[in-house]
């Protein structure tokens, strides 16, 4: 596996601030006046969240791509307290009206009391812990495949008594940005793949499974090269081999 170099926390900032707000044609301005309109008469503090997830999955069965999809969440949620009230409210488009409605509705707790304020934003300094880069864009669809079918022929040709194979992996790309009446601006990035192998061994009518799987916070990339999956294909073969000349224990 390749090193993974650390970025800086400005770097993911910037681009989560780019590719989450500046995708939906928003900018800082707008989620301090969301904050502002939030903070209206007798709230005491309020935040938006934002969110932006990516999933996408590849499986491989009999040798044939037997499912892929890629599914996409989005969505801003505004929360106001008064006192020892919270209201929430939440829109599935990140956008500006959509923004606003959510400012207030979940202002809508309290009719009185002195406006709030929004305080200057003060950025989190927190250190970095993954990579900035989409994990699902380290390698192409026809690679992805490629490999998938890579890893079904050696897991295949470990053993004649490998009937059934089937080989996975999915991928996630998470984008949060987090602003509060306080100052506070955070944001993060969460990158997180996985691939699994199963299979199935026979021999004189008794068939017997064995899995393995492994995944982090990295890109599809780290798989490129199939060492690692078929790695993971000879632990499930050694796994299902050992259950298929297993005796049952004795009882009592």
């Amino acid at each position: 596996m390749s090193a993974i170099s650390m970025p800086s926390y400005d770097a993911i900032t910037r681009k989560v601030e780019n590719d989450l707000l500046g995708g939906a044609g928003l900018i800082l301005d707008d989620v301090e006046r969301t904050l502002a309109s939030a903070m209206g008469p007798g709230i005491d503090d309020a935040d938006v969240y934002f969110q932006h997830i990516i999933n996408e999955s590849w499986t491989l069965e009999d040798g044939r791509v037997k499912d892929a999809s890629q599914s996409i969440e989005q969505g801003v949620g505004v929360r106001a307290i008064s006192g020892e009230k919270t209201g929430f409210a939440y829109a599935d488009e990140l956008m500006l009206p959509a923004l606003k409605e959510a400012s207030v509705a979940a202002r809508a707790i309290a009719r009185s009391g002195n406006q709030g304020r929004v305080q200057a934003w003060k950025r989190s300094t927190s250190s970095p812990l993954y990579v900035t880069d989409n994990p699902l864009k380290g390698m192409d669809d026809n690679a992805k495949i490629a490999m998938l079918e890579r890893v079904d022929k050696a897991v295949r040709e470990m053993d004649s008594r490998v009937s059934e194979v089937v080989v996975s992996m999915s991928g996630v790309h998470e984008l949060m940005l987090v602003a509060a009446a306080d100052g506070t601006l955070a944001s993060d990035i969460r990158p997180l793949v996985r691939m699994n192998v199963s299979v199935i061994v026979s021999n004189d009518g008794r068939r017997e499974q064995g899995y393995s799987g492994c995944g982090g916070r990295y890109g599809f990339e780290q798989f490129a090269d199939g060492e690692r999956a078929i790695a993971l294909g000879r632990d499930a073969v050694d796994q299902a081999l050992i259950n298929l000349d297993a005796s049952p224990a004795p009882a009592g």
